[in-house]
Formats: structure tokens, C-alpha cells, sequence
């Protein structure tokens, strides 16, 4: 294509038959696949990242208040990137430049600086490692706090689990062993207190069809592996099961069908959101970190094609 690339310089990486994009605008995954097979929902190099593609959150996952926080006795007030709902969404850097710090042919690592701004006084480099190797990709965040004072932090990213080619996700099983749901209201998305799944219609402890579900949820209290690890399964139905996995950084899993999405687009893959907090933790408080002047936090997450 001619003249410039919206999502800006395309790292490519490989791995025997894996392949991943990672670009330049938003510092996220564009692509990932094996052969043919998409193992997450790509976007065209000639679009505009919608739905968050693939994006890192940081220095906060999801939706916050009015833009609204305090920390240590200050208050603060973000732009409202969610206007139509009276949220700030998504952190600060989905839109920045992000450039390479290290490459070499099956790794990437990409990195930021976050300077102070309006609402956000806090400066923080943050670098994103992607790894493919044969456990499939491996993604690496670490944030620094290089400011004079501690900070808040919460992190996640959303990349987008492939039903695979030609499917819906109606066409695929879901598996997700979490014990709780975040409740948020309907008009902003924004938590209103927790219920436990058993006996309700997004219990995914055991695998289930995604036929007529529509899910835009948190989930929490997520099972874990003797290795820390929790897990989402999305079966499709030519045999292959995509596979995301969070260490133990990460206390919430954002689960979204896209059906908010654009028609083209909706409902071709599962949004699976490894968040370290959930939805307006800015302002509750509710699993935020603190990172104290020179620390770096560090958080491991993972998807691979069965």
C-alpha cells in the first residue's frame, strides 16, 4: 500500500510456522498466526486499530469515572476518552509511539515513555516484550516509575482470541474457571458489586457454546495451575483450541463477544483481557498498585493454538 501505515512501523517476528506483527501506533499485536491458522483476531495494516486491538492499558485497564482519582491526598481529573459514557478508558498510551528497544527474529521488545501531562503527573517507561518460541507468544510488561514519588498503576492488554478462519464466535466453546462476576451497570460499564457465576448464564468453568451469548464482563477469583497460571479456552470448530494464559499479576479477566463492534468485524473473536485490577480502579482503590520511585512491575501473560 502507498503512503503511511495508521498503526506505523510493523515489527514482524517468527517462529518456525508462528508468525506475529507488533506495531509502532499503541505498541500492540496486529497479527498473530500459525500457517494459516489466526490465532488472534488480526486487523488489516491499512486500518485504524479498532476495539483496542491487541492494545496494551496502561497506566490503567478499562473504564474510570468521570476521569476522576486521588492518590495521596491530591485529586486529579483525566480526558474523558469515553465521552459518550463519562469515562476515561483504556490508560494513556493506545495512540502513542512506541520504538524498539531489542530485536532479533522470533523477539521484540518495544517501549514508551510516559511523561507527566495534565491528570497524570507520573513519568514511567514502559517496555513490552514479545517472545514466540514453542509455547506459542509470550508477552512481558514492565513499568518503571522514574518520577521522584510514588505512583498508582494498573495494567492490562486486549488482544482478541480467533474463532478461526470463516467462524463466529457462535461456532466455538468457551471455557473460563473464574467464581465471580464483576456487576457493572448497562449505560457506563462501571462496577456495581460481584456475584458468584454458579447458576448463572456466564458460568464457564466447564466448557459451553457461545451461541446467542453476549458477554462484555469481568470475571475474578480465577482458578489457578500449580504454576500460578489462570487460563482461557476458546474451541473452535475445525479441532483447534486458542489458549490464553495470566500469572498470578493479573486478578481479572475481561471477557468481550464484540458485539459492539462494527458488522464486519463482530463477533469474529473473543476479547480475553488480562487486567492486574478491575473497571475504575483508579478511583475505588480495588487491586491498584503502588509503585515506589525506581521500581519496576513486572507481569507475564500468554497464547498459544492447541
Amino acid at each position: 500500500m502507498s503512503g503511511a501505515v495508521p498503526s506505523g512501523e510493523q515489527f514482524e517476528i517468527a517462529h518456525g510456522e508462528q508468525r506475529a506483527t507488533i506495531v509502532e501506533v499503541g505498541g500492540g499485536i496486529r497479527e498473530y498466526a500459525v500457517g494459516e491458522r489466526p490465532v488472534l483476531d488480526p486487523y488489516p495494516a491499512e486500518s485504524i486499530c479498532d476495539g483496542a486491538h491487541g492494545m496494551p492499558l496502561i497506566p490503567w485497564p478499562n473504564r474510570l469515572r468521570d476521569g476522576r482519582y486521588s492518590f495521596e491526598g491530591e485529586d486529579y481529573r483525566l480526558s474523558l476518552t469515553e465521552p459518550e459514557a463519562g469515562n476515561a478508558i483504556h490508560g494513556l498510551l493506545r495512540w502513542r509511539n512506541w520504538r524498539a528497544l531489542e530485536r532479533a527474529p522470533d523477539r521484540v521488545v518495544v517501549g514508551t515513555r510516559l511523561n507527566p501531562m495534565p491528570g497524570w503527573p507520573f513519568p514511567l517507561d514502559v517496555a513490552i516484550g514479545y517472545s514466540l518460541g514453542e509455547d506459542g507468544l509470550t508477552v512481558q510488561t514492565s513499568v518503571t516509575n522514574i518520577g521522584s514519588r510514588a505512583c498508582p498503576l494498573g495494567s492490562g492488554q486486549h488482544p482478541y482470541l480467533s474463532a478461526g478462519p470463516g467462524w463466529k464466535l457462535d461456532e466455538c466453546r468457551l471455557q473460563l474457571k473464574a467464581g465471580t462476576r464483576v456487576l457493572t451497570d448497562p449505560d457506563r460499564q462501571l462496577p456495581t458489586g460481584t456475584e458468584p457465576v454458579h447458576g448463572t448464564d456466564l458460568d464457564f468453568r466447564a466448557p459451553r457454546m457461545l451461541q446467542g451469548v453476549c458477554i462484555d464482563d469481568p470475571f475474578t477469583d480465577l482458578e489457578r495451575d500449580r504454576d500460578g497460571l489462570a487460563r482461557v479456552g476458546l474451541s473452535g470448530p475445525d479441532g483447534h483450541t486458542v489458549e490464553l494464559w495470566c500469572d498470578s499479576s493479573y486478578r481479572v479477566i475481561q471477557l468481550y463477544t464484540g458485539d459492539t463492534l462494527a458488522v464486519p468485524r463482530r463477533r469474529l473473536g473473543l476479547a480475553a483481557e488480562p487486567m492486574t485490577c478491575p473497571p475504575n480502579a483508579l478511583q475505588s482503590g480495588e487491586g491498584l498498585i503502588r509503585l515506589e520511585p525506581g521500581r519496576t512491575d513486572v507481569s507475564r501473560w500468554g497464547v498459544r493454538l492447541i
